[in-house]
């Protein structure tokens, strides 16, 4: 301990002057390695493709009222059950209500429920894991015990008892799934914490005088955050498929929302005669989750210290 105090202050007399290699500034360091790790992602192929899907599915998303031919809910849109055509490139459903018009809209759906579910599961699980790691003592043992007790239980089962509690409904299924992933973020956030905990610029920033909050946050943070865009990135995916199942077992989002999974709900029952309504919400789900894998397996790449960049 006396040699790592001795090379902190070492470090923290030179904190000033650019060879130090203690940056002034958390966040401006997270920027530069940012830029350098985006870079590198880019120059990954299965990284690439995975960014022109997800480019693709914002678009979708934000321009539905313009790209969607008919309102998601209008009925007779068309004959009941018709074959895909020209008119109808998706076919139609058995109240006829366009497949494509509901395809496109539920891109919305699926984009809201990736953003608010990790939203909630990285920054409740983020906080907990920063703070268990930092404090040591009595709050790391509390903290990760609770974690521990939460993570012993599958996150499909948390999930339905938030929706059993909560009542069906999408936005209740969007903060189940948050709740059900917020112990593999603290997981991952407080093993990252004890890692930059033990790191000289650490102990520099704490011979200055640094305080609590500013060891927190200007420099624990912005240091566990890239292995965390790794996770959540990732964690997009896991929270489409699971919102989507929820929404077939009829516990997420309710008719009539183009909600993907509860397409895939009301198409069984006419799977063998009309196997286009699951088909084409069942290829969406696919080709979301293939893309936030790719994305998020390209930055994992660019984030791994045996790499280049």
């Amino acid at each position: 301990m006396q040699n790592r105090l001795e090379k902190a202050i070492a470090l923290a007399g030179a904190a000033h002057t650019p060879a130090a290699g203690v940056a002034p500034s958390g966040w401006a360091v997270l920027l530069r390695r940012m830029g350098r790790f985006w870079r590198s992602a880019m120059s990954n192929r299965g990284a690439r493709v995975g960014m022109v899907l997800v480019t693709v599915l914002v678009l979708v998303a934000f321009f539905a009222p313009w790209i969607a031919p008919y309102p998601p809910d209008e009925m007779g849109a068309g004959m009941s059950l018709l074959t895909p055509e020209m008119a109808y490139p998706f076919g139609t459903d058995e109240f006829g209500r366009d497949i494509f018009s509901r395809v496109i809209w539920g891109a919305r759906l699926t984009i809201q429920v990736g953003v608010i579910a990790v939203g909630i599961s990285l920054t409740v699980g983020t906080l907990t894991g920063l703070v268990a790691g930092y404090a040591g003592g009595w709050t790391e043992r509390i903290l990760m015990r609770l974690v521990d007790v939460v993570f012993s239980f599958t996150e499909t089962l948390i999930a339905l008892a938030a929706v059993a509690v909560l009542g069906p409904s999408l936005s209740n299924a969007m903060i189940a799934v948050g709740i059900a992933a917020i112990p593999f973020y603290a997981r991952v956030a407080y093993s990252v914490t004890l890692v930059e905990r033990n790191r000289a610029y650490f102990d520099a920033a704490y011979v200055q005088g640094a305080g609590h909050l500013r060891l927190i946050f200007l420099h624990l943070l912005p240091n566990i955050i890239p292995p965390l865009i790794v996770v959540a990135t990732l964690g997009v995916s896991s929270a489409v498929l699971a919102a989507a199942g929820l929404s077939f077992l009829g516990l997420g989002a309710q008719p009539p929302s183009p909600e993907w999974g509860a397409m895939l709900s009301a198409g069984r029952d006419y799977f063998n005669q009309a196997p286009w309504i699951m088909i084409y919400p069942g290829v969406a789900i696919m080709i979301t989750v293939l893309a936030f894998n790719l994305l998020g397996d390209g930055i994992r790449e660019a984030l791994d210290p045996r790499q280049t960049v």
